[in-house]
């Protein structure tokens, strides 16, 4: 089995590593926290003429996948970069709507794909919030055998642009105080449009969710990444006793952990998606481990950074702030390592 990325693939995370560079993502990001997501959702737009929205979208809705191997590519560089947004739950969404079908696949699906429809999601066993919320065109929950979507507050329709004689939806009311105020966290609005129902659905919900821990996984890889980059660069230039903190023998243990840590999720997370790409059935546990994997190397890495930049990792004008921020949070989206631990086990 070839584990190593093609040449086209490589060049993919090069793309997006350079589009989200001189994107300048931490100023996305703040302007995310405060409310102003104009920044935002440009990128998003430019990420989607990237293709990665389109990677988990049937093509016959227009999108290209599902590709999980490149799904793992551009999430690793997403959470490299700290990008904001519901980008594991659109994902996520192509996926159920694509499992699900009918007029709301129809109706979504093109426009997830192209960038035009932010789509938020909420799954039962993961957890009581719906990411960005206020922003989202349409929320997207499933319950039992039914899949519900709630227009958001700046739509009254799909991607289509009329209201067809619907009342304009309402505001996801306040957001509750997260880790990462750059994660607005929503209670879902009860109710909502059945869109489809059925055994089908409680089947594209499991697979969306599984999806969503494996984008997850990804993205908090790519944050310990940033975390270990940017800690490796401070302690080379971080002088005590006449001489780079870096140069000490503890903190160069200290960092060769982190950095094991993150290698050894690495191929997890690889395997996982051509498990995923396979159909295999074992593909669930194996997403899980990834997720356990990246996750706690991810975290890991955000207590390193944290120790060794000192006082100055707790600044607000510290743009490490935000992905020391982020990396608890992945760790417990979409999949808690317990729950991720005990899927492992049953799998």
């Amino acid at each position: 089995m070839r584990f190593l990325l093609d040449d086209e693939q490589r060049e993919f995370a090069r793309s997006l590593d350079a589009l989200l560079t001189a994107a300048d993502t931490p100023a996305v990001v703040r302007g995310w926290a405060a409310g102003d997501h104009g920044p935002g959702l440009t990128l998003w737009r430019r990420l989607a003429d990237a293709g990665v929205f389109a990677l988990a979208v049937p093509e016959a809705y227009g999108g290209v996948g599902p590709l999980p191997v490149e799904t793992a590519v551009a999430f690793v560089e997403l959470g490299r970069h700290g990008v904001p947004g519901p980008l594991v739950e659109s994902v996520a969404a192509g996926v159920l709507l694509g499992g699900a079908g009918g007029p709301a696949a129809k109706e979504w699906l093109p426009g997830i794909a192209s960038g035009t429809a932010v789509v938020s999601l909420a799954l039962e066993g993961y957890g009581p919030y719906t990411l960005d919320a206020d922003v989202a065109d349409a929320v997207l929950s499933v319950t039992g055998d039914e899949l519900r979507l709630t227009r958001g507050a700046g739509r009254a329709t799909g991607p289509g642009g009329s209201t067809g004689g619907r009342p304009a939806p309402t505001g996801p009311g306040a957001p509750t105080v997260s880790v990462d105020p750059a994660r607005r966290l929503f209670r879902p609005e009860a109710g909502g449009e059945v869109v489809a129902a059925g055994p089908g659905v409680r089947e594209a919900a499991r697979a969306a969710g599984t999806w969503a821990t494996f984008a997850t996984a990804a993205q908090a890889l790519g944050c310990g990444e940033a975390l270990l980059r940017a800690t490796v660069a401070y302690v080379k230039q971080r002088t005590q006793f006449g001489v780079p903190v870096g140069s000490f023998q503890a903190v160069k243990h200290r960092l060769a952990d982190t950095l094991l840590g993150l290698e050894f999720a690495r191929p997890l997370l690889y395997g996982a998606a051509v498990e995923l790409a396979e159909g295999a059935p074992g593909a669930g546990a194996a997403v899980a481990a990834a997720k356990v994997a990246a996750g706690e190397a991810g975290y890991a890495a955000a207590r390193t950074a944290l120790q060794l930049h000192g006082a100055v990792g707790y600044t607000e004008e510290l743009d490490l702030a935000w992905w020391l921020r982020r990396a608890r949070p992945l760790r417990d989206a979409w999949g808690t390592p317990s729950a991720c631990r005990a899927r492992v086990l049953a799998g």
